[in-house]
C-alpha cells in the first residue's frame, strides 16, 4: 500500500497520524522517516523542516475538515438543522478519533505561541470555524426573530462547541456535545 502512494503523502500521513496521536514534541523526524519507510533526504526534499512538516499537517487537516463539513451538511437546507447537523460532525469527527481532540487545540497547547506561522494558522482556521456558524445563524435569524444579539450568539455556540470538544478528549465521551446540540435547540 506504501509503495502505491508518493513519497510526499506518506511523509505526510505518517506525520499526520504521529503528530495526532502522540504529539509534536513526542514525534521525532527519525521515527517519521523509519515509519514512512524514507530516506532523509526524501523529508528534506519535500519539507524544509520539522515545523514546515507541521504546518503542511494543519492545512491538510483543515482541508479535510471544512471539505468533509460540506459534504455532511449539503442535503441539509433548514438552517436550524443545519446547525444541529454541525454538532453531528463534530461529534461524528470525536467518536472516529477515539476522542482524542482537535488537532488544532492539540497542536496550539503544544506549541503555543513558539511559530507564529503556525500560531496565525491555527487562529485562522478558528476563526473560519466561527465564521461558519456566524452564516449559520445569520440564515437562522432570516427567518425568526433572535432572543440574542447575533453575533453574540454566533461565538457562543462557537465556545460551546469547542469547549465540548475539549471536554469530549477529557472524559472521552460525547456527552457535552449532546448537551451543547440541546442547548443550542433551546436557544431557538
Amino acid at each position: 500500500m506504501n509503495q502505491k502512494k508518493s513519497v510526499k503523502e506518506r511523509i505526510l500521513d505518517t506525520s499526520s497520524r504521529l503528530f495526532y496521536h502522540q504529539g509534536f514534541n513526542s514525534t521525532g523526524i527519525n521515527q517519521i522517516i523509519a515509519e514512512a519507510d524514507i530516506a532523509i533526504g526524501s523529508l528534506y526534499k519535500h519539507y524544509q523542516s520539522k515545523n514546515d512538516l507541521l504546518y503542511h499537517y494543519l492545512e491538510q487537516q483543515e482541508i479535510e475538515y471544512f471539505e468533509n463539513l460540506n459534504d455532511y451538511l449539503k442535503e441539509e437546507k433548514q438552517p436550524l438543522k443545519k446547525l444541529l447537523k454541525l454538532v453531528d460532525y463534530r461529534t461524528k469527527l470525536q467518536t472516529e478519533a477515539s476522542y482524542s481532540g482537535c488537532h488544532f487545540i492539540k497542536i496550539n497547547a503544544e506549541i503555543g505561541r513558539t511559530d507564529a506561522k503556525i500560531e496565525q494558522f491555527i487562529v485562522a482556521h478558528k476563526q473560519r470555524q466561527s465564521d461558519y456558524i456566524d452564516e449559520i445563524v445569520a440564515e437562522i435569524s432570516a427567518e425568526q426573530k433572535l432572543s440574542i444579539e447575533r453575533n453574540i450568539l454566533g461565538n457562543m455556540i462557537f465556545l460551546m462547541i469547542e469547549g465540548a470538544v475539549v471536554s469530549a478528549s477529557i472524559h472521552g465521551n460525547s456527552k457535552d456535545l449532546n448537551e451543547v446540540k440541546k442547548a443550542i435547540a433551546q436557544l431557538f
